[in-house]
Formats: C-alpha cells, structure tokens, sequence
C-alpha cells in the first residue's frame, strides 16, 4: 500500500514525516492477551509494557548484547514476540509501537552488531534477549513501529560458541530471524493500529548491514528502502581474513610482530603524508587510495632501545605493514579480501591484537564452520575459504548481487562506510557496488536512480571518528544516535533530508528526491551536541568532496562533489 501523494516539502524538518493523515484510536490494549489473540500458534508473548511520554524503557537483565536502555520515549506500548522457528531454534523480536496519534505510519526495521543475539540454551524469557532496544527507541523518534530481531541466540557481538553444531541457530542468524520477524511484526503492527504500514524501511550497519542486504536479495518485498551501513556482507571471506589480517602480526614474540603501542605513531606517520595529498591539510584523510604512502620512513635509524619512545619500526615490521595494506590475495591470484585503508589505524588493536586474532574470525571458523573448538588458528590455510564457499554456513553471505528484483519494485538502497574503517575493510562495500553495478548495467538497469553509495572520509566502523582526526561523522546512521545519547534521534539541530539518511532515504523512496549529497556533522562535543566545529558533506560513488577554495572549510556549503574521473570521457 502506497501513498498516493505527500505534500511537499514544507518545512526543512520533513517533519519526520508524521503523517497528515494521522491514525484514528485504537481500542488494542497493550496486554499480552490482546497480541496472544493475534499470533500464530508457533509464536507467543514474552511481555508487553505500555510506557507514557518521556520515559525510560528498561531494557531486560538478560540483554547482554544491548544492555543501554533508552530514554526520552514517545508514548508507546512495548512488546517482546517469541517465536519457534524449527525442533531446535527459536527468536524473539520487540516492536515500540507509538500511541497512534504519534505513529507515521511508517514501519521500521534495525539490525544487529557483530555475532549479537539471544540463544535457546535458557528457555526464552523476559531474562534474556539480543534485542537492539536502543535502535529501535531512535526510530520511535522519528514516529516509526520500530522493530528489532535477536536473530535466535544470546551471546555478545565477539562470542560465537552458541553456533557449535546448531545449524538451525545459524539459518536464523543469516536471514530466517529478520525475515521472520519482518512478516510477523507488519501483521502485528496492522491489528494493532487497524492500519497497513504505508511504508517499510530497514536500517543497520556492520552486521545490521548485511542483514538489509541479505533480506532484499532473499525477499524484496519486505521494504521500500533499505539504510546499509558498512555492511559486514561477505560473511565467508570478512571471517577469514580476519583470522589472516591477524596472523600477520603473530605470534607477538615474532621480529614481525608490531605492538599496538606503535600504532598511534604508524597512524600520526600515514595522517602526515596523507592529509595534504587529498588537496587539502586538515587533518582528514579524503582520499586514501589516492595516497602515495612511503612507510620506509618509519624505519628506525641506528640503534634504538625504545621503539615506542621513538615511534619507529624495524625493517621486519615495516613488511608487516605491507600485508596490512595489500588485499588478501592468495592461491593462483585469487582475490580473498581488500585491505584495510590508510586511516585506520586508530581502530586496529581491535583486530591486530597481540596474541591472537579477533575472536570474530577464529571463532567463527571453529563454531560456524568446522564445528571444532579445538581448531588451532595458526593452521589457517587457504582452504579454510574455500571451505567457508563452499558450505556457506546459515547462507549468510550476502552475495547475490542481482538486485534486480528489489529495483523493479521500485525499492531504494543507500548504503555507507567509513574510510577510517578499522573492522571491516571499507574496499568491501566498493567490491560489493561495483559487482551489483557489473551484473545489472548492461543489462540497462542503472544505479543512480536507485542505488546510491556513500564514503564517509575519517569516519570509523560505524561511527566515531579519531581524537586528532575530529572528521564530520554523524549522519543519523545506523547506530549513530546510540553512539551520541540514548534519548537521541535524526540530527539535532539539523533534522532535514540534507543531513538526515534516514530522513534522505524517505524523501527518496517516497518523493523521489535522490540524496546529491549527505551532510555530515562534528561538534566540539558529541554527546552534548553543544556547538558545531565541522560538517562536510558526502558525495554519492564515485564521486568525491572537493573544497572550492573560498570560505570556511569547515562548512558544508563552501564544497562540491566531484567525479574521481571523467564519467562522460568514454561517449567523446
């Protein structure tokens, strides 16, 4: 069900776009018999909870994955919706759904981080749960039904022991949680305003993101547009090479080995050569790729007693470099994975740790994959992906670049990430458009009506931004207003289409007004959003934000977006 016309653009809020047409009362009470009535019989209640305006939702003990409860809601009634979905696994969602003069009648899907979930290993109670509360309380803001899955377990972001030979645990993980709690959430959210959602929007990043991704290759029916943040959507390529991005700087007793002491100085190192080579000195690097990066200059001169004193790296560690900042490519040239940017530094501890790889790539091999804790890492091969393509377990990869589908439905997908990107290799998200790009053109379905693609310089995984680096990052993407407040939703102070992407991506779906660009924003002080210091705005792929040479560079207006090259070179 479409809406047939919205008015115009009246006012630059959009206004969050609560509907003129507001939904009439309802009489469903917020009780757990009134949604037992109308569920299925593999589904029941957890609880219900009705909350008035400006309160706190008290997130269950149980959610280890997002224990923050959120603050400052609209009025709503919560409610949490177990579901069965084979002889050995299970889900759960929550919905807020608003008071019906506060709904937009708009519905909104968030994703989840990283391995995050709930598990069948405790009976499912209001004790336990991965739900993303916090998420869905930024799209109350907005007016949305918001909904999130905890995909079917319970364990934190990093842990992947619940997976140990439960292979209906993991189909829930890679598509049937979201799916399901999609179909059921919308039948849900129709009895409970007697009101179809007028539109459908998904929106999360990292894993979140490969949820979105996912879901419109496997039903492109389930939502008009779709907000896809670093996307974590090569789930048997991303999980191995993060065994091998750290192995290359093990063991730690090694003459290879870099301690992560050293790391602020590689990183101060790539920000001195780097930062002007993208046109301008400021501190960000916009344009990596485009960086000549000499890292023999951090080479040590004669004998030095304390590297990290002296900010420098031997010989043996300066290759160590070199594997960090090429692809993984390995046998008979095959591409694996691209690298991590120049940039990134600041996050690398997170998988360059110093005696083992980051839990998201060996756990992932011996509890997805092989079903064997006792899988030692250091004998990671190269069969070990071919292995991971081969079973893909869960189907959780999101490789089905065909989007035709989701297009011809007249779907929108904005998608970003982080050129300072230190968990998931920014090249990924480029990989995935332009093989999207080489499947679907010349077949004549081109991208920019529809799909549109967003680098965010200085930006981290998700969110954030280096101390010394201070980039504009804050969008109102997926988990931003988490990162900045927990009562926080769209942009204070700036709630429009411009510099909103979820605002942006409903101007586009329902409007037809493409972003030409984002705007970004970084104040002196994001958690108390007292004044801004930069904003800058994001040019759709390829193209690139090129300062004009007059005014504050530090306003968004006194830039451009340019093409990385001439788009037009190969018609003259």
């Amino acid at each position: 069900m479409k809406l047939t016309a919205l008015p115009p653009l009246l006012h630059p809020l959009l206004p969050l776009f609560i509907s003129t047409a507001t939904a009439t009362a309802t009489s469903f009470a917020c009780t757990p018999s009134a949604f037992t009535a109308i569920l299925p019989p593999h589904a029941s209640v957890a609880f219900t909870q009705s909350l008035p305006a400006n309160s706190t939702f008290q997130v269950p003990a149980g959610d280890i994955a997002y224990p923050t409860s959120p603050t400052q809601l609209r009025a709503l009634c919560a409610v949490q919706i177990n579901v069965t979905s084979s002889a050995s696994s299970a889900f759960s969602f929550g919905l807020f759904l608003p008071e019906p003069g506060e709904w937009n009648e708009r519905f909104l899907a968030v994703g989840n981080g990283g391995f995050a979930g709930e598990s069948l290993h405790c009976p499912l109670s209001l004790t336990k749960g991965g739900i993303n509360w916090l998420d869905m309380a930024a799209g109350v803001g907005y007016g949305f039904a918001a909904m999130s899955t905890d995909t079917g377990h319970n364990s934190t972001s990093g842990d992947i022991t619940w997976a140990l030979n439960a292979p209906e645990k993991k189909i829930d993980f890679g598509y049937r949680a979201m799916h399901g709690s999609v179909v059921l959430a919308k039948q849900v959210i129709e009895a409970y305003y007697a009101c179809q959602p007028k539109y459908s929007y998904y929106s999360g990043c990292s894993t979140g993101g490969r949820q979105g991704l996912k879901d419109i290759q496997l039903y492109p029916e389930d939502f008009d547009g779709v907000l896809a943040g670093a996307p974590a959507w090569w789930t048997s390529h991303l999980q191995t090479w993060t065994v091998k991005l750290g192995l290359y700087n093990l063991p730690n007793t090694s003459a290879h080995h870099i301690p992560p002491a050293l790391f602020p100085a590689i990183g101060a190192e790539v920000l001195k050569q780097c930062d002007g080579q993208d046109g301008l000195v400021d501190n960000i690097i916009s344009d990596p790729q485009g960086c000549d990066f000499f890292p023999e200059a951090l080479l040590c001169k004669g004998n030095v007693t304390n590297q990290t004193a002296q900010g420098c790296l031997t010989a043996a560690q300066i290759g160590t470099l070199y594997h960090i900042y090429n692809d993984y490519v390995d046998t008979n040239q095959t591409f694996v994975f691209p690298h991590l940017e120049l940039g990134s530094e600041a996050q690398w501890p997170v998988l360059l740790g110093s005696y083992e790889p980051n839990s998201l790539g060996f756990e992932y091999v011996q509890y997805f994959l092989l079903n064997d804790p006792s899988w030692d890492f250091y004998t990671f091969n190269y069969s070990i992906v071919e292995l991971a393509d081969k079973l893909q377990p869960g189907n959780a990869t999101a490789d089905d670049f065909d989007l035709e589908p989701f297009y011809r439905r007249g779907g929108k997908l904005l998608q970003y990430h982080g050129l300072a990107d230190g968990l998931i290799a920014t090249g990924s998200s480029v990989y995935f458009y332009k093989e999207v790009l080489k499947t679907l053109l010349p077949r004549g379905v081109e991208l920019d009506s529809w799909y549109r693609f967003f680098l965010v310089p200085g930006m981290q995984h998700c969110a954030g931004t280096p101390a010394d680096v201070n980039a504009p990052w804050y969008f109102a993407g997926a988990n931003q207003a988490a990162a900045i407040g927990t009562g926080v939703h769209s942009v204070p102070g700036f709630a429009d289409a411009e510099h909103d992407a979820l605002l942006a991506l409903m101007a586009w779906t329902e409007q037809g007004a493409a972003p030409e660009r984002l705007v970004a924003t970084k104040w002196h002080n994001d958690t108390l959003r007292d004044s801004v210091l930069r904003q800058r705005p994001l040019c759709p792929y390829p193209r690139q934000a090129r300062y004009g040479g007059r005014g504050s560079v530090d306003e968004a207006g006194n830039w451009g977006c340019e093409y990385i090259y001439n788009v037009n070179a190969q018609y003259e």
